[in-house]
């Protein structure tokens, strides 16, 4: 048990690559907390995990758009737990509107959940992980985020480059208290944001894709897992490819 008396916190967790990491934290010991911007679908979660695991799990509506709706979450959290051991910044949406279409309004969607909301979330649990000595933050980045939208939007690729940036900035700022600070950067994953592309598209990428295929949720929480836990240890600022080797660099 890895994560035994661990408590989590994984933004986005009511559904997709969330859902998936927190179900494999509850299933190795860790108390998590379901964060989302649905809180039906957060409480399913977080109700699931309960009787599947027998460990604590809550949930909290949290709109990562907004600071102080951060701030709220992370203080409850520390006020129930006493502590917070790890953050997976998860929440994030995708689009595929070209270049020429994005409207300014749906930049600053995108930015302000995807990029925006990690930083506010890693601010909130910095005070408690540098007083507790210790921590792990998690941030889920992206293939695109290094080579660029091929399919996604620039806006989206542009907040995952941030995304891959914050995190070696937070690692840096907090290596000296005892925290790590990673992320993932997968490539197309076999969920609900992916399920929409048209089927030619789908299949090239997997064609592409020297593996052959599209990662499963369970590729990409089982290479979180490692990240967060005490293996990981001596790991800062990384930004690990889950991709089945679509980019190697």
């Amino acid at each position: 048990m890895r994560f035994k008396e661990k408590v989590a916190i994984i933004t986005g967790g009511g559904q997709g690559m969330g859902k998936a990491i927190a179900e494999q934290l509850a299933s190795e010991g860790a108390s998590v907390v379901i964060s989302d911007i649905n809180p039906e679908t957060a409480n399913e979660v977080a109700r699931k995990i309960e009787s599947s695991f027998q460990t604590r799990a809550s949930s909290r509506k949290t709109d990562v758009k907004k600071r102080d709706d951060i701030f709220d979450l992370v203080e409850s959290v520390n006020k129930e737990f006493g502590r917070i051991d790890i953050l997976v910044n998860n929440a994030g949406i995708c689009s595929l509107t070209g270049i020429e279409d994005l409207s300014e309004e749906e930049w600053d969607e995108m930015l302000n959940i995807n990029l925006r909301g990690v930083f506010f979330c890693s601010q909130a649990v910095t005070p408690i992980m540098k007083k507790q000595g210790h921590g792990k933050i998690l941030n889920m980045a992206s293939l695109a985020g290094k080579v660029g939208g091929v399919v996604v939007g620039v806006h989206y690729a542009a907040s995952k480059a941030g995304v891959i940036c914050l995190t070696k900035s937070f690692a840096k700022a907090l290596a000296p208290y005892g925290v790590n600070v990673n992320a993932l950067a997968p490539g197309p994953i076999d969920t609900a944001m992916t399920q929409v592309w048209p089927q030619d598209m789908r299949k090239n990428f997997a064609k592409q894709t020297p593996l052959g295929r599209f990662a499963q949720t369970e590729d990409i929480s089982e290479a979180a897992l490692f990240l967060l836990s005490d293996g990981a240890r001596h790991i800062t600022g990384e930004i690990l490819d889950v991709n089945g080797g679509l980019l190697m660099d």
